[in-house]
């Protein structure tokens, strides 16, 4: 149970002048232009997608702005997905600590991710709807990017040299052993379709309810097993900036990263999003909703030469992602900016919330009256929070007594998602 010594909020309240200074200092660097495009063709209409470029950490300061672009695509109706793009955000930002500054803002931000997607899919199966959807949700703040995933939509870095790489994981029971074993573990039964005669036919799905991902927004008829839990990657690109290419599986289904990248390189991100779109039609047809975004990270200076790719190209794909070194940070970003590797700052795929949401002291020290509840932020009394890492196996506390704090509700889908009790969720 919470106490005196758990989780509490950092909402003081910090003087707007303090904060923009702070940020001020934070970018001492000029932060690169970022341009959009995006195209679809429907075929179910269920795709939905959100891009909006004028969000700001600290509201009426201009240099905190940063960027969202997310694909929603739906299945078994759109109601999940159009729920995810009009709330998904509101719950990533309501669970970010206030007053914080650039750097601690990002650090924060991948447990923010995994709370907002969490309460999204809370609030949205709390509707009676069987609908789901996939999510692929990306924050790009200067030359930081962050992206976090459930499903099979993807987002893809096209870096210098053109080294391509998938900034996500997919979460396709046919591709992804790791989650047909959690799923098994947690209750579900992983298999194909049987026809009459006992034929299997089709990919690997998850019973009950037939679906083929093992993570999503809503789905409340197949199974608490089907979590919310994003995967998060966040990297730092170097200082020539890259492409960004986020779609739905309509356009995976049809071309490889790697060829939708090539496929649309040379041209302006706008002309570029139409052309992926047609390489995949002319591919496949139009088989299924498709919808793609590209996001170009300009560099300020666009007098900046690109450097030819490498003749050996396994050596620069080695060397595209390097894990940030704690010792000497600054020196190493400074020295893989030069060289035009992407840095990499986090990466968790873990499906369980106790991994996931860490522990306070992770987050610093807090200072707030309240105890909330980590997901869906509703406030406490210090007897009522239930720490998310009581009772759990897959803690890495040793003090189960230790914030963050869950409500009665999100402690429930917490067991729930990891097999130890059924959903109290009921379909309308």
């Amino acid at each position: 149970m919470a106490s005196g010594e758990g989780r509490r909020r950092s909402h003081d309240l910090v003087p707007l002048a303090a904060l923009i200074s702070r940020e001020m200092k934070n970018e001492k660097l000029e932060k690169p232009t970022v341009s959009y495009g995006c195209a679809s063709q429907s075929k179910k209409g269920e795709d939905f997608f959100l891009i909006k470029t004028d969000c700001q950490r600290v509201p009426g300061n201009p240099s905190s702005a940063y960027s969202v672009f997310a694909v929603f695509d739906g299945h078994n109706g759109n109601a999940a997905a159009i729920y995810s793009r009009e709330h998904l955000l509101n719950h990533i930002i309501s669970a970010m600590p206030r007053g914080l500054g650039r750097e601690d803002w990002l650090q924060a931000l991948p447990r923010a991710l995994v709370a907002g997607f969490v309460k999204t899919d809370k609030e949205f199966q709390s509707r009676g709807e069987t609908s789901g959807t996939t999510a692929t949700f990306v924050i790009v703040d200067g030359w930081t990017v962050t992206v976090a995933c459930v499903g099979d939509s993807r987002c893809v870095l096209d870096a210098q040299g053109g080294a391509v790489s998938n900034l996500t994981v997919d979460h396709r029971l046919e591709d992804n052993v790791e989650e047909r074993e959690r799923v098994t573990a947690s209750g579900g039964e992983v298999g194909r379709l049987s026809i009459f005669g006992g034929a299997e036919i089709g990919p690997l799905r998850c019973w009950p309810g037939g679906l083929c991902l093992s993570r999503s927004i809503g789905d409340m008829d197949v199974g608490e097993f089907i979590v919310p839990v994003p995967h998060v990657k966040q990297v730092k690109l170097s200082n020539v900036g890259g492409r960004l290419i986020i779609a739905s599986d309509g356009i995976w289904d049809s071309l490889p990263s790697e060829m939708a990248a090539k496929s649309c390189r040379g041209v302006p991100a706008e002309l570029a999003a139409r052309q992926v779109v047609k390489e995949a039609l002319r591919t496949r047809g139009l088989k299924d909703d498709t919808t793609c975004i590209v996001v170009d990270i300009i560099p300020p200076d666009n007098s900046i030469q690109l450097a030819p790719p490498p003749k050996k190209q396994n050596k620069l794909t080695a060397l595209l992602f390097r894990s940030k070194s704690k010792g000497s940070a600054s020196k190493l970003s400074k020295k893989l900016s030069a060289v035009g590797i992407v840095e990499e700052l986090f990466e968790e795929g873990s499906a369980m919330l106790a991994e996931r949401l860490g522990t306070d002291e992770s987050m610093g020290q807090s200072t707030s009256s309240l105890f909330v509840c980590a997901v869906c932020q509703v406030n406490l009394a210090p007897s009522e929070g239930i720490s998310v890492h009581a009772g759990s196996i897959f803690s890495t506390s040793t003090k189960p007594w230790q914030g963050p704090f869950l409500c009665g509700d999100c402690r429930n889908k917490k067991d729930a998602m990891e097999g130890k009790r059924p959903s109290g969720v009921k379909v309308a």
